[in-house]
């Protein structure tokens, strides 16, 4: 296997590694791919595709991979894709294709991406399958792997298998979500069985977190879907038989549901006098704007960026604790990281590590930024960038073909033991 080491220094917070604009000869598209950080060679993040994406908002996406894999204590950097294009325009599989094989050397060496807003999965693979790097978009990492057919297939009996009905790509995320908010209630000394919570979305993201927090006990007693809010103030809601009346767009049929549920207007679910909301649909949903509505003490993060820095600060002023998206979640990316390097092999195996890292790890960050008297995002941010450089020290940056996988893990600590801190 050829292995190139290039050593680099721990690059600037605010600078990404490397950025790339492409212009599609055929459509008015153009495509992003920005590399925040490598570590071991590597750097992770999704493909999106949405009409009036920006080179500045794939940088902040990058960004945020790099603090979601440092907070995680992951060897890997962040990097995220985007296309300005409409996902529904029939030129739009075409238009991806095109855009992968213009980065494709990024694709067979340093950036593992997957689907993401207005980029299914199954549709990545498909064009991945097509420009010839094999059957999954995990390239740059499977062809580091010391038996390449072997952690292919791994990784394909792990993201294949059903948990709860669930794909792995469709539950970890929210199961890390749901373990989040319930560490939070935990520190603050209120009983999951106590404990009423609401959810605004109904995707993969939102229906798991609504699912798990259930399970767990939790009164779940708003979801919000694109038609509005499903409330029952009373007795909750029954989640699991709204989740198998959910359509593949994550809207709930009304027919399921029962005499006293109540169908409220959308944004009704920000004032609802819960413990927790969780924000598990689109960005800056929280605005400066509306911000004063929520009585709730914890919002727990699903979506990427929901709470816009106005008004979390202004939710903070008001004691409300808001547990950062790059915290609570990295479940779906560290979990299939886990699988990636062989840590866990199933998705009940994921779901394992990631309750016994997620609660510590939450209850750990709000005793230290009430400690401390700053927002949870703050210690939080500073806790990534501290393992990300620790990282880069121990294993590298631009490392090709070495350093990932345990067995070149292990190599290449013993190599900076013996070195001393100057390797």
């Amino acid at each position: 296997m050829l292995e190139t080491v290039v050593e680099t220094p721990l690059q600037a917070r605010d600078q990404p590694y490397l950025e790339i604009t492409w212009h599609d000869p055929e459509t008015t598209a153009r495509g992003h791919v920005v590399i925040d950080r490598l570590i071991t060679g590597i750097a992770t993040g999704g493909l999106r595709m949405r009409p009036g994406c920006t080179r500045d908002e794939v940088a902040a996406l990058a960004r945020e991979m790099t603090l979601k894999m440092g907070v995680f204590d992951l060897h890997v950097g962040g990097a995220k894709g985007g296309i300005d294009f409409d996902p529904a325009d029939p030129r739009a599989e075409s238009v991806r294709e095109r855009f992968l094989q213009a980065v494709r050397p990024l694709l067979e060496r340093f950036w593992v991406t997957a689907g993401d807003l207005g980029t299914p999965q199954d549709q990545l693979d498909r064009a991945f399958v097509r420009i010839g790097l094999g059957d999954t978009s995990l390239h740059a990492a499977m062809v580091r792997a010391p038996d390449e057919a072997d952690a292919r297939s791994r990784v394909r009996r792990a993201f294949t298998a059903r948990t709860d009905g669930l794909l792995l790509g469709e539950l970890i995320g929210g199961y890390g979500v749901a373990e989040a908010a319930l560490a939070a209630l935990e520190q603050r000394r209120v009983p999951a069985a106590s404990a009423r919570a609401a959810v605004q979305g109904f995707g993969a993201m939102g229906g798991s977190t609504a699912l798990y927090l259930a399970r767990a006990g939790v009164t779940v007693v708003g979801i919000t879907d694109a038609r509005g809010l499903v409330l029952n103030t009373s007795r909750g809601l029954d989640v699991e038989a709204l989740l198998a009346a959910r359509s593949p767009s994550g809207v709930i049929d009304r027919t399921v549901l029962r005499e006293d549920d109540v169908e409220c207007p959308g944004d009704a679910w920000l004032g609802l006098d819960v413990d927790v909301l969780v924000p598990a649909a689109v960005s800056y949903t929280i605005t400066a704007d509306n911000c004063d509505l929520i009585t709730a003490p914890l919002v727990v993060e699903a979506a990427n960026v929901p709470t816009t820095p106005e008004a979390e600060q202004r939710l903070l002023g008001r004691g409300v604790t808001v547990v950062p998206d790059f915290v609570a979640n990295t479940g779906a990316a560290a979990g299939a990281w886990w699988v990636i390097l062989g840590e866990v092999i199933s998705p009940s195996g994921a779901c394992s590590r990631l309750s016994a890292q997620m609660r510590p790890l939450v209850q750990g960050l709000l005793e230290r930024a009430d400690a401390l008297g700053v927002p949870v995002r703050s210690e939080a941010t500073h806790l990534a960038h501290e393992n990300a450089g620790r990282l880069v020290h121990e294993y590298g940056g631009a490392v090709a073909f070495r350093g990932l996988f345990p067995e070149f893990g292990e190599e290449r600590h013993m190599a900076h033991q013996e070195a001393g801190p100057a390797a």
